[in-house]
């Protein structure tokens, strides 16, 4: 069997993979990284194809479907209050100034806010 063939995996494994990709590919990761990511996934949730003759009867782990959720949120917890605080500030900042390009209709806005002054906080 080839490296990439898929015909050792059940249908559910294939639907999960296709999910997982789905996923990886709304927060930006590229088509081919995301479906890599979703078949590791899949491979360590399930132990590989679970077709006939491939190895089936072993136990499902749902353990590193899990894990991508709980890991988010670690840059925040490490910094402090007045460095968030200044963040969501520029953040505010950087969405207002967006939103008046866009109702001023003068393109996108990175244009609007090519001249404007560095912020001296950062």
């Amino acid at each position: 069997m080839p490296r990439g063939d898929k015909s050792s995996y059940t249908d559910k494994q294939k639907r999960q993979a296709e999910h997982i990709e789905e996923g990886y590919e709304a927060r930006g990761v590229s088509e081919e990284e995301a479906e890599a990511r979703a078949w590791a996934t899949v491979n360590k949730m399930t132990g590989g194809g679970k077709l006939s003759g491939s190895g089936r009867g072993k136990a499902e782990n749902h353990e590193p479907a899990r894990k991508g959720g709980r890991i988010g949120g670690a840059a925040a917890a490490s910094r402090t209050a007045a460095e968030r605080s200044a963040s969501a500030k520029k953040a505010a900042a950087t969405r207002k100034r967006n939103a008046a390009a866009k109702a001023a209709g003068n393109g996108s806005a990175k244009q609007a806010s090519s001249g404007r002054a560095t912020d001296s906080a950062s």
